[in-house]
């Protein structure tokens, strides 16, 4: 393969069984699923964590979070990790960002003045900003200020009308399909694409799209496009108990996680019209989570109509054919599971996201079932790029899947960690009992068995042959301790594996620094 473009999509917090291409039945993405029939898709896709800026460190750096220790928002990665950025300027690439990549800089590397001090939507070292676009959105509200609106803020650009009678408003905002910051991120990369075109040299770049991240709306054709009790008819049954008491009290750490789930991060009002909705998301009636979850479907329309135009510019401008085209997502959304909106936790709703590769040279209309993870991006695009890392990885190069060759001694499960410290610092009980570093929980998932580890609180084991919405922990069962066991070793054996390895097996010699097998 010739020196290939890249372009690197995320989608925040799209949830891995909504594409039409893995079989949803109320979704409608024509344009990936066009994309994985020219393509190889994923279906046993995770992150490796969550929210945002660990789950993202975890794609840049292809490194679990017990080792690049992004453990929430805010906290900074470490400047001396190997980064895709890093390494496709090595390869020659001047990879260029759209959109965002959360990241907060190494305060060490740092003036005490510096002002990427005060916030974690700082820019990967290594990427050029083509457009960017942080959480206060003002490039996209300056921009829709020169297309004749009015908007004085963020907050007013995303709240929809309210409607009579509805907790949850479906009603479009002020703005068009062509003016989300979806179109916007997309109409600027495309300008780009242009002047690539004229340099006639490889491209790397990285879109970063916030949707279907919350606030939930979006406008016509999309916020209609699938009606509330229809997609809730159609859609996969939730995953959670009859009601959020019994969820609440099937384990301590899900009432923890059902207690910090609040209204305020997904709904902008509240019935009377009131910024900053006071209450928790388990009590939302199914109504509400129904008009939610047709919004979230919309949301993600949108954003395939936007991708589909994307490839079409390339084969246009004839850039498709020799161009690695990745589409993921940082992590997925809960949407209603276990009474529960958002991401984080131990449940594989908030961790189980799409993946699909398309290169040059690679599978066309594959399907890989093997459980592979976001910590394979980075090693992904190495392989791709002829480069390694400079320090040791904790993902593994997907090329042989994509390729379509045998791959021996794969992984035979998911792994993702998700740190709690952030709810500990809402709780006084917490506070008093556990220390900031005892607060990670780790998961092994595979075809059989969801086993989790949580540091302070009982451990949960699900039969995922009997029980596949993970409704009965079977930890205390006397006929699962074996098992139980089997997968505590598992996940000993995983930790021990992935330690730190860049200088491990090295050493000094009379004859110098040798690297020993």
């Amino acid at each position: 393969m010739s020196r290939p473009n890249i372009i690197l999509i995320t989608a925040d917090q799209w949830r891995g069984d909504c594409l039409g291409a893995v079989g949803h039945p109320t979704l409608k993405t024509p344009n990936l699923d066009a994309l994985a029939a020219d393509a190889v898709l994923f279906r046993n896709h995770y992150c490796a964590t969550a929210p945002c800026s660990p789950a993202r460190a975890t794609l840049y750096t292809g490194l679990y979070q017990m080792n690049h220790r992004v453990v929430r928002n805010g906290a900074p990665l470490a400047d001396g990790f190997d980064t895709l950025a890093k390494a496709g300027r090595r390869a020659g690439y001047k990879p260029t960002l759209f959109g965002y990549t959360d990241t907060a800089l190494d305060p060490r590397t740092l003036a005490p003045d510096d002002p990427a001090l005060t916030t974690y939507e700082n820019v990967l070292p290594g990427m050029e900003v083509g457009q960017a676009l942080p959480e206060d959105d003002k490039p996209w509200l300056t921009w829709l200020k020169t297309r004749g609106y009015d908007v004085a803020s963020r907050f007013e650009a995303l709240t929809p009308p309210m409607e009579p009678g509805e907790r949850v408003s479906m009603l479009p905002p002020c703005y068009g399909a062509d003016e989300t910051p979806t179109a916007f991120l997309l109409e600027k990369m495309e300008d780009w694409l242009d002047e690539q075109r004229e340099e006639d040299a490889p491209f790397f770049a990285h879109l970063s799209f916030i949707r279907p991240h919350p606030p939930f709306v979006v406008p016509e054709p999309y916020n209609s496009m699938y009606a509330p009790e229809a997609a809730q008819d159609a859609a996969p049954a939730f995953d959670r108990h009859p009601c959020a008491t019994a969820e609440a009290a099937s384990h301590p750490f899900a009432d923890l996680m059902m207690q910090h789930n609040g209204l305020s991060s997904f709904l902008t009002y509240d019935e009377d019209g009131n910024p900053n909705p006071k209450g928790r998301v388990k009590d939302l009636s199914a109504h509400d989570i129904s008009r939610i979850r047709a919004l979230y479907y919309g949301m993600i329309s949108e954003v395939d109509a936007a991708i589909g135009r994307l490839i079409a510019s390339l084969k246009a401008r004839g850039l498709w054919e020799n161009t690695v085209f990745i589409f993921t997502s940082d992590h997925a959304e809960m949407m209603g599971d276990h009474w529960m909106l958002g991401k984080g936790g131990f449940h594989a709703s908030s961790y189980h996201i799409p993946l699909i590769i398309r290169t040059p040279d690679g599978g066309r209309g594959e399907t890989v079932s093997a459980f592979t993870s976001s910590a394979d991006i980075f090693p992904t695009l190495l392989e791709i790029l002829g480069d390694e890392a400079i320090n040791a990885l904790d993902g593994t190069s997907l090329m042989e899947h994509v390729c379509g060759n045998p791959v021996s001694g794969w992984r035979d499960a998911a792994f993702y960690e998700f740190d709690f410290r952030a709810q500990r610092a809402g709780s006084a009980e917490l506070k008093a009992r556990m220390r900031q570093e005892e607060c990670s929980l780790a998961v092994l998932r595979d075809e059989a068995f969801h086993y989790v580890h949580i540091p302070g609180f009982p451990a949960l084991l699900f039969d995922l042959q009997k029980d596949p919405q993970c409704l009965n922990n079977v930890a205390e069962d006397e006929a699962y301790l074996r098992t139980r066991l089997i997968y505590a070793e598992k996940l000993l054996d995983l930790r021990a594996r992935h330690m730190d390895e860049t200088l491990a097996r090295m050493l000094m010699t009379p004859q110098g620094a040798v690297i020993t097998d």
